[in-house]
């Protein structure tokens, strides 16, 4: 395949304004031979005694005047983007997918312990690397925040406008938001997944450790952070309640103290589960930018001094 074949314009469109450049340039071009509106107001002998001085510009004198539209062409050239493609660049993701179902209640919201809470969920975004997040919020019903997405940045400032609030519905339903989180890591096609689950412990039941079963026959895990709150008129549960729910998990239970703890064992329990994507990369080389060199060589021509 020829070079030219392979050559494209990342930015066609600046073609435009090096088309207008060339027009400027022959209007101004035929303005210049014809005197312009000199040739109106003065006799013709007395034009022919102003050229015949040197005091008009005529034509052969004309290329010096194209040297501004010159440059703006160039330039013009330059910025529609001339590039060479370089092939393919493949893709791939991470089959290791990371879902964070925090309880936005009021019990949790209320209590001086939410900011804790919020802490240690931006420490555990922190320490997944290139594993995928989600982010799913509970109180009566159960919402998916965000779908899972390596950018964890704007996941964090999501997690970051979590308030009182954010879910009207009343209650708490955290076996709603732990079937979702087995819905979403089935949905991605995870090859092995982890939910960590932001609790109180307020609404934990069977149903709880039904879907705690279904993430564990995905090849999951489910980690548990309590955060021991006193807001909540219900009997508080208890951190070993809590540790058996991460047990049949297979995770991990942590205070929200522990933030050291969880970011350590993120980190070492990351997996680098990469999947070919189905699309792929068009690597191009942008010539452009050297292409402007042309441009100072009109551009030196304003400099020019004159003879006389």
């Amino acid at each position: 395949m020829s070079v030219i074949s392979d050559m494209t314009l990342l930015r066609p469109w600046w073609s435009l304004a090096a088309l207008l450049a060339l027009v400027f340039a022959l209007v101004t071009s035929r303005r210049r031979k014809s005197a312009g509106d000199w040739g109106r107001t003065i006799d013709p002998h007395l034009l022919a005694a102003m050229a015949a001085l040197g005091r008009l510009d005529t034509g052969a004198r004309t290329w010096a005047g194209m040297a501004p539209f010159a440059a703006a062409g160039l330039i013009a050239l330059c910025l529609t983007g001339p590039a060479l493609n370089r092939g393919e660049g493949t893709t791939f993701r991470n089959l290791d997918g990371v879902v964070l179902v925090v309880d936005v209640s009021a019990s949790m919201t209320r209590d001086d312990t939410w900011p804790a809470t919020v802490t240690m969920a931006h420490a555990a975004l922190k320490s997944l690397s290139t594993r995928p997040a989600g982010l799913i919020v509970y109180a009566g019903d159960s919402y998916v925040a965000s779908a899972l997405t390596t950018d964890h940045v704007q996941l964090g400032q999501t997690i970051a406008l979590l308030e009182d609030g954010v879910v009207p519905d009343r209650g708490n339903r955290p076996a709603l938001a732990l079937t979702q989180a087995a819905d979403m890591l089935s949905e991605a096609n995870m090859l092995h997944g982890q939910v960590i689950l932001f609790t109180d412990g307020d609404g934990l039941s069977a149903e709880a450790l039904h879907a705690v079963a279904q993430i564990d026959d995905l090849n999951g895990r489910v980690d548990v952070v309590h955060a021991p709150t006193t807001v909540s008129p219900q009997p508080a549960t208890s951190a070993a309640q809590l540790e058996t729910l991460a047990a049949a998990g297979g995770g991990h239970y942590y205070t929200i103290n522990q933030t050291a703890e969880i970011m350590a064992d993120l980190e070492a329990n990351g997996r680098q589960l990469l999947e070919r994507q189905n699309f792929q990369l068009q690597l191009w080389t942008d010539y452009g930018r050297h292409l402007l060199l042309l441009a100072l060589i009109p551009v030196a021509l304003l400099f020019r001094r004159d003879a006389s």
